[in-house]
């Protein structure tokens, strides 16, 4: 957990071993482990947000979408890119949350996640300083969906 983040908003943490028992149990739709951390999207939160008729949005890695699109091949998929790889370097940088060993392999990781949006629904690109209009056109894509015909199932990731 970073300093800035709450249980409960940016995420819901468990310990290792829960996390381990979480997963012996089916209790994610998918599940990874990404820099050393593990991360997971619990089923019945899905299930529970779509029967109260509302969208769901799952932030996964590229190796998460394949495993969702898998199991819901309907599901509506948005592959949120940064403008170039080295703006997503120069944004990483600022953030100073990385080692410059790390920084590294998030860039390998980005340029492979980059080569795969081709396989996504949509490409949405977050330019810098206008996170407003990638949100706009995220929440138009969205909007066209539930009229569309038949729909996507309103799982989004």
């Amino acid at each position: 957990m970073r300093l800035s983040e709450r249980d409960g908003r940016e995420y819901r943490f468990v310990d290792a071993p829960r996390f381990r028992e979480m997963v012996s149990a089916g209790t994610f739709l998918e599940w990874a482990e990404v820099y050393g951390n593990l991360y997971g999207v619990p089923k019945s939160q899905i299930a529970d947000a779509m029967r109260r008729g509302q969208d769901v949005i799952i932030k996964p890695d590229i190796q998460g979408a394949a495993t969702i699109k898998e199991k819901a091949p309907e599901a509506l998929s948005i592959f949120l890119s940064p403008p170039s790889v080295r703006e997503l370097e120069r944004r990483l940088s600022q953030r100073m949350t990385e080692s410059s060993e790390t920084l590294q392999k998030r860039l390998e990781t980005a340029r492979h996640e980059m080569e795969e949006a081709t396989r996504f629904d949509y490409v949405v690109v977050n330019h810098d300083g206008r996170i407003d209009e990638a949100v706009e056109e995220i929440e138009s894509i969205i909007s066209r969906e539930h009229r569309r015909t038949p729909p996507h199932n309103t799982a989004l990731w």
